[in-house]
C-alpha cells in the first residue's frame, strides 16, 4: 500500500547552491599539498626537517580553526548560517592571497593562524545541511552531497597547485619575464583560487536562502538581487507556479512546521537554551571521539603522503636497508607530478562518492558502513611506506594508487556517515549549530595533533632511516580510532517535532508542474538520477538495531 501523503523532497536548489559556496573551500586547501614541501624548503629549511614544518604549518591552520569553531557556531545561531559563511568565504580568499606571498616560515604559519581563526564554515554549512534535509531518508544523500564537492574540489586543487607552482621555472616563455612570480614563485594558485572564491561569495549572496528559523523572515538585499538579475531568464509562467524571491520564496521556510504553529511571520517566543547534558549525550560523545580520531590520522595522512613522494628515492643497500622496518626510501617526484598523482586521486574518490556510498548505506545500513571504513584505514598506513620498495617506476604508481583509492574509499564512506550518525544523536535542532561547532572543535584538535605528530616523528625516524615511523604512528591511531566505533548506537535524530505537518513543505522542494530538467547524464554533486543521487531512505531504529536492509523505495526522483 503506497502513501497517500505528499512525499517532501530534497531542496535540490538550495543544495546545489550551497555546493557552488562551499566548492571554493576544498579546492584551495587541497592546491597548496603538492607544492608545500618546495614551499617549505625554499624557506631555509634543512631537508630532514621539511616533514615536521609541513606538519606544524597544517597544524596551526587546524588548531586556530578548532578554537574558533564553536564561536563561530555561537554567531551563526545569533545572526544567521548565510552571512557567516559569506565572511568565512571572504576572509579566507584574502589570507590565500597573502600565503602565496610568504616568504619565511614565520609569515606563512602566521597567515595560516589567521586563516583558520576567521573561517568557521565546515561547522555551519553542516548544520544548514541539517536544517534543509529533515527527513532521515534523505540525510544519506544529502550529507553526501558536501564530501562530494570536497572530492571535485581535491581533483581541480591538486591539479593547477602543483601545475601552476613556480611558473617562472616551468613556464619560462610566459612567465620567465615577470618579477612577481620570480620573486613569489607560489603565488599564482592562489590567485586563481581567488577567482572561485568570488564565485561562491557571489553565489551565496545573490542566492542562499537563510535557514535559521529566527532570520528567515530578515529581509535580505542579496536575494532580491538575484531575483532581479535572473528575472529575465524565467519562464513568463514561472509566477504562476510560485512566488518569486521578493514576493516571499525568500521567506519560505526550509524546515516543516508542526500543524498547529503560527505563520512565520508570526512573532514566537524564544526557544529555551540548550542545556549541556541536551549536547554531551553519550551518543554524541561517541560521536565526537570517533570524529577526532578520523580527523588526526586522515588529515595527516593527506599532509604527509607529499612529503613522502617527495622525498629523494633511494637504491636499497645493504648499509641503508634492513627490512622490514629499516629504509629511508620515498618517491623523488617535483610538485607537477606530485599534482597528478592527487588528481587521479581525486576524481576516483569522486566516483566512488558519486556511484557508491548512497548504494552502500542502503544495503548496509549507515553504522556498519561507518565500521568497515574505519577498520580499512590502519591496513592503508600501515602499507603505505612499503609502496617505495616496489620494483620499477610503474609498479611503486601502481602500489601508490592501489593504497590511495583503498584510502579514499575509507574517507568517502567514513565521514559523511559519521556526520550522519552525528546529526541523529542531537536531541534537537536547536542545537545543531552548536554541537556542530564542537565537532568542528575536536576533529581541529585532530586534525592539528595528528599532522604535527606525524610530521615530527616522520622527520625523526628519517634522520635514523626509518621512513616507515610516520606512517606505523598513523595506523596506530588508526587502530585506536576503530574501537569507538564499535560502541555506538545510532539515534533517532532531532526532526521528531519537525515532522507535524507532511504537507507543509518548502517552495523549492515540491513536485511542480514544470519541474526544472536535469540530464540523467549529469555527473557531479547531484548524481546520475533525475537531480541527484539515490535517495536510500535510512531505516528506522527497530529496523536497524535488528540488520535489517533499507525499504525498497530506492531510487526516488527529485
Amino acid at each position: 500500500m503506497g502513501d497517500s501523503r505528499p512525499r517532501r523532497k530534497l531542496p535540490v536548489k538550495q543544495l546545489a547552491i550551497l555546493a557552488v559556496a562551499r566548492f571554493a573551500e576544498p579546492l584551495a586547501l587541497t592546491s597548496v599539498f603538492p607544492y608545500l614541501p618546495e614551499m617549505i624548503a625554499s624557506f631555509g629549511v634543512d631537508k630532514d626537517s621539511i616533514a615536521k614544518w609541513a606538519g606544524l604549518t597544517g597544524a596551526t591552520f587546524s588548531v586556530c580553526q578548532s578554537v574558533f569553531a564553536v564561536p563561530w557556531g555561537l554567531l551563526s545561531d545569533r545572526v544567521g548560517r548565510k552571512p557567516t559563511i559569506l565572511f568565512g568565504l571572504v576572509s579566507t580568499m584574502i589570507c590565500f592571497l597573502i600565503w602565496g606571498m610568504s616568504t619565511t616560515l614565520a609569515m606563512a604559519m602566521t597567515i595560516r593562524a589567521v586563516q583558520g581563526a576567521s573561517n568557521g564554515n565546515v561547522g555551519i554549512i553542516r548544520t544548514m545541511v541539517a536544517e534543509m534535509v529533515t527527513d532521515k531518508e534523505h540525510q544519506p544523500r544529502a550529507f553526501s552531497i558536501m564530501p562530494l564537492v570536497w572530492s571535485i574540489g581535491s581533483v581541480f586543487g591538486p591539479a593547477f597547485g602543483g601545475f601552476f607552482a613556480r611558473p617562472a621555472e616551468q613556464f619560462p616563455s610566459l612567465f620567465g619575464r615577470i618579477e612577481f612570480f620570480k620573486r613569489y614563485p607560489f603565488a599564482l594558485p592562489n590567485i586563481i583560487a581567488c577567482f572561485f572564491f568570488l564565485v561562491s561569495v557571489i553565489t551565496g549572496t545573490l542566492f542562499l536562502k537563510e535557514t535559521l528559523a529566527s532570520k528567515r523572515d530578515t529581509e535580505d538585499w542579496g536575494l532580491k538581487l538575484g531575483e532581479k538579475l535572473t528575472r529575465p531568464f524565467k519562464s513568463r509562467k514561472g509566477p504562476q507556479h510560485r512566488p518569486s524571491f521578493v514576493d516571499g520564496e525568500a521567506t519560505a521556510p526550509l524546515l516543516p512546521r508542526p500543524a498547529a504553529a503560527e505563520p512565520v511571520n508570526t512573532p514566537t517566543a524564544p526557544e529555551p537554551k540548550a542545556k549541556i547534558r541536551d549536547i554531551f549525550t553519550y551518543a554524541t560523545v561517541i560521536n565526537l571521539i570517533c570524529y577526532t580520531f578520523l580527523a588526526m590520522h586522515s588529515v595527516a595522512f593527506d599532509q604527509l603522503l607529499p612529503v613522502f613522494l617527495h622525498h629523494p628515492h633511494q637504491k636499497s643497500t645493504p648499509e641503508n636497508t634492513s627490512l622490514p622496518f629499516r629504509f629511508s626510501s620515498g618517491f623523488g617526484l617535483s610538485s607537477d607530478k606530485i599534482g597528478a598523482i592527487f588528481m587521479v586521486y581525486g576524481i576516483v574518490c569522486g566516483l566512488i562518492q558519486f556511484v557508491m556510498f548512497p548504494p552502500l548505506c542502503n544495503r548496509f545500513g549507515v553504522l556498519r558502513c561507518y565500521r568497515a571504513a574505519a577498520l580499512m584505514f590502519p591496513v592503508c598506513y600501515f602499507l603505505t611506506p612499503f609502496t617505495s620498495l616496489v620494483h620499477g617506476t610503474y609498479g611503486r604508481y601502481i602500489a601508490l594508487m592501489f593504497i590511495m583509492l583503498l584510502k579514499g574509499f575509507a574517507v568517502i564512506i567514513g565521514f559523511p556517515c559519521l556526520t550522519i550518525m552525528l546529526t541523529n544523536s542531537a536531541s534537537s535542532l536547536s542545537i545543531l549549530g552548536t554541537l556542530n561547532g564542537i565537532a568542528t572543535t575536536t576533529s581541529g584538535f585532530g586534525r592539528a595533533v595528528g599532522p604535527a605528530s606525524a610530521g615530527a616523528i616522520f622527520s625523526w625516524g628519517i634522520q635514523r632511516g626509518y621512513v616507515i615511523s610516520g606512517w606505523w604512528f598513523l595506523g596506530t591511531v588508526a587502530v585506536v580510532g576503530a574501537i569507538p566505533p564499535f560502541f555506538i548506537t545510532e539515534g533517532s535524530g532531532p526532526y521528531a517535532d519537525a515532522q507535524g505537518d507532511e504537507t507543509d513543505i518548502d517552495e523549492d522542494t515540491v513536485a511542480e508542474a514544470d519541474p526544472i530538467p536535469i540530464p540523467e547524464s549529469t555527473a557531479g554533486p547531484l548524481g546520475p538520477h533525475e537531480a541527484g543521487f539515490p535517495s536510500p531512505p535510512v531505516p528506522s531504529e527497530s529496523s536497524r538495531l535488528r540488520g535489517r536492509s533499507l525499504p525498497k523505495s530506492y531510487g526516488t526522483t527529485q
